[in-house]
């Protein structure tokens, strides 16, 4: 036998051996899988230090001697918890921008209460997030502060800042955050006035439960569900891949509901009126043009995300009244922006690098 077919019979043999051992991990470890416990998440050490019916507001332990003196307040979309942000070790958005140097506060949310479902964007706006802005500013010392919000956090967070214009706030970070709802593509479909009765959904149930809010989702992505679930089958021998998909897929299962006035105002204000893009959307008695808004803004956009289309978030630059202004355009899709792989190497130095210089 010649020594090019040997070698190939052992390359054959070790294939196969390869393929014998992930096909038995693969096994194996699918036993543990569906009789897991959830998936630990949220590790990073926090306190929590102002709580008012759905809302939390954490401060998360220093990781770095020397702390920037601008803290940072973290502001998430109604519809998820927060620790998307905070996924596991070295998997963490909090966990980087501790180490950085940073003072990090993050606005978190329970489902509400029968009783909380007449909240508004006005109750979120003018009274939640100014209420965790002062709690942040008390805690500090410090006079300012900056607001990173994601999402429909990021959504809050501009109406917050064109009608407070008088300060604290001195950044402004969105990412992938909706300004002009008539680009939202398959969320404008799904929400269609001729066929999405607001009214009656919300008279009828007060509160908007979390299956509805994921469905909507999942609208988006019909097939997404099935294909992460044959990409795990597929990497079930891989323990870092499969600790990962648990954290996302907690999250992904914590969707939470949402007050009923809330989704009324949000369809609309925001999806049928495009109130805050045309600057006619009040809130507080006030007008959010987001032309108010002059703090240094940046703007960070995935290019394939299916739930906020780089068309919904581009406008925001071109609304607001800020000469220190930036985009970042990154690939990837709209959680995968915030966390996992791509946002680990691309956008969260990014973000670091941009915070930065002006946290001093």
């Amino acid at each position: 036998m010649s020594n090019s077919n040997q070698q190939a019979k052992e390359d054959l043999g070790t294939r196969v051996q390869a393929m014998v051992k992930r096909a038995i991990q693969r096994n194996v470890k699918g036993l543990e899988f569906i009789s897991a416990p959830k998936a630990p998440v949220g590790l990073t050490p926090k306190d929590i230090i102002y709580k008012r019916g759905t809302l939390r507001l954490y401060h998360y332990h220093p990781l770095s001697h020397e702390v920037y003196r601008v803290p940072v307040l973290l502001v998430m979309a109604t519809t998820n918890k927060a620790f998307v942000f905070d996924l596991a070790p070295g998997q963490s958005m909090v966990e980087y921008l501790l180490k950085s140097g940073f003072d990090v506060f993050v606005i978190d949310w329970e489902p509400p209460t029968i009783g909380e479902r007449g909240l508004t964007l006005e109750d979120y706006t003018q009274d939640f997030i100014p209420a965790c802005v002062d709690k942040v500013n008390q805690t500090t010392g410090e006079p300012d502060l900056s607001i990173i919000g994601y999402c429909a956090g990021g959504m809050l967070s501009t109406i917050y800042a064109a009608t407070h214009t008088d300060g604290p706030l001195k950044n402004l970070v969105c990412l992938t955050t909706p300004i002009n709802f008539h680009a939202m593509g398959l969320t404008q479909v799904w929400q269609d006035k001729r066929y999405f009765d607001v009214d009656r959904l919300v008279d009828t149930l007060g509160i908007i439960p979390a299956d509805i809010v994921t469905q909507g989702f999942e609208m988006q992505r019909p097939a997404q569900r099935i294909a992460g679930q044959l990409r795990v089958w597929e990497q079930m021998w891989n323990d870092e891949f499969v600790k990962s998909f648990r954290a996302f897929e907690r999250w992904g299962n914590e969707t939470l509901p949402l007050p009923g006035e809330y989704m009324r105002e949000m369809t609309k204000e925001l999806l049928w009126d495009n109130k805050l893009y045309k600057g006619e959307l009040r809130a507080g008695g006030k007008v959010a043009n987001l032309a108010n808004i002059e703090v240094p803004v940046l703007s960070v956009v995935a290019e394939h995300d299916h739930l906020v289309p780089f068309e919904a978030s581009k406008p925001l630059l071109e609304l607001v009244g800020s000469d220190d202004k930036e985009e970042i355009l990154l690939n990837g899709g709209h959680v995968s922006l915030i966390a996992g792989p791509n946002a680990i190497r691309r956008m969260w130095p990014r973000l670091n690098a941009w915070l930065s210089e002006r946290s001093v």
